[in-house]
């Protein structure tokens, strides 16, 4: 309870700062994120500010004992980055598994995967223990499900022919940086503008 409330105090003063998750994280509903803990088995909580939080991927750490950082409410939204790997695993099977856990916890959650160097880019909306569209990209793109609302489709281009051009019907936006924004929180964009409650 003290911890919490220094960490609530702290709170109160600190401006919104750049959140810079480590290629890859998660995103649930801040009014439903406490069903996070249950998804991915985590324990040991300990409550800390942004800032602190934000330094989740320096933290040392040993096998069993490894640091997540699960932010403050963002724009109604709590992200969930650091040590993933230990946590959920390395493979398709489980980042998209992870991702319906949460959904199904959570009723909604959301995960994006950028590696530049490597030329991957993912990002995945499940819901209800279900995913309803994903972007994957590692040699070829591939859509799955109906396309978001807010997503520009390619056949609807001004500059996309038919007769030359080739498309799947549901090809849409294609870049997690360009999805977060839409869905949840971009954490490029966190910043003294961004409203914040509660603590990490």
């Amino acid at each position: 309870m003290l911890l919490a409330r220094r960490a609530l105090l702290k709170s109160c003063y600190e401006t919104s700062t750049l959140v810079l998750p480590d290629s890859w994280w998660y995103a649930v509903p801040a009014k439903s994120y406490a069903g996070l803990f249950t998804a991915l088995d985590l324990h040991d909580r300990f409550p800390v500010t942004l800032s602190e939080g934000a330094d989740v991927a320096q933290m040392p750490h040993r096998p069993g004992a490894v640091p997540l950082f699960v932010t403050p409410e963002l724009i109604g939204w709590r992200l969930i980055f650091g040590a993933l790997e230990d946590v959920v695993g390395v493979d398709w099977d489980e980042w998209m598994g992870a991702a319906e856990r949460l959904s199904a916890y959570c009723g909604e959650a959301q995960m994006f995967f950028e590696d530049e160097a490597g030329g991957s880019n993912v990002w995945v909306v499940a819901e209800q223990g279900r995913i309803r569209r994903r972007y994957a990209r590692e040699d070829d793109p591939e859509w799955t499900g109906d396309p978001m609302p807010w997503e520009d489709l390619r056949v609807d281009d001004e500059d996309f022919d038919p007769e030359y051009d080739e498309a799947e019907p549901n090809e849409g936006t294609a870049d997690a940086a360009d999805a977060c924004g839409h869905l949840s929180v971009d954490p490029t964009r966190v910043g003294a503008h961004t409203r914040i409650r509660g603590h990490g």
